[in-house]
């Protein structure tokens, strides 16, 4: 992965206290990661560091849309995500990652680089399984022809006699 000097943010000359910086990602963003789940979109980034002695507090916040392909009719479509994700970064020794939001970067540094993490972060605003959003009506917006073939290799439910056996045990008893 290239690094990407406009998602750097120089914090040795910004006073303590609070800052705010604001980006754009877009496709050439996504081109910097290889094996990227995400090649097009357009996500709003808005950071509001909080500079202290030894330390930085980055709230992150991300509006925008990324292209995702659905789970079920494997179309494209366009997903709208919107997240908050919080970053502490502790001045140290050497780098080291404490937690999944705590990292200590050596105290030569004079900037840090926000382009991982904002790459990392729009992957964690996704959920777990990507379908179309259904329309208003509550029907699915997939694509109809795969939602019939989808339907037609759906397994048939063959009740399996044991269950039923056990269901009317329970009659049995009242």
């Amino acid at each position: 992965m290239n690094r990407i000097k406009e998602y750097h943010i120089q914090f040795v000359a910004l006073e303590l206290g609070n800052h705010q910086f604001e980006f754009e990602v877009n496709d050439s963003f996504f081109e910097h990661f290889e094996f990227s789940q995400i090649q097009h979109g357009k996500v709003h980034v808005t950071v509001e560091l909080e500079k202290m002695e030894r330390m930085m507090v980055y709230n992150i916040n991300l509006n925008g849309e990324v292209l995702v392909t659905c789970d079920r009719c494997t179309n494209e479509f366009y997903y709208q995500l919107s997240d908050n994700q919080k970053l502490i970064v502790k001045l140290g020794n050497e780098y080291l990652e404490e937690s999944e939001d705590v990292v200590v970067i050596p105290e030569t540094e004079y900037k840090f680089d926000l382009s991982p993490y904002i790459y990392e972060f729009v992957h964690l605003a996704l959920p777990v399984r990507l379908l179309h959003p259904d329309d208003e009506a509550g029907n699915s917006t997939c694509d109809p022809d795969m939602l019939k073939r989808l339907e037609k290799h759906a397994p048939t439910e063959a009740t399996d006699p044991r269950w039923e056996a056990l269901k009317n045990l329970n009659t049995d008893i009242n």
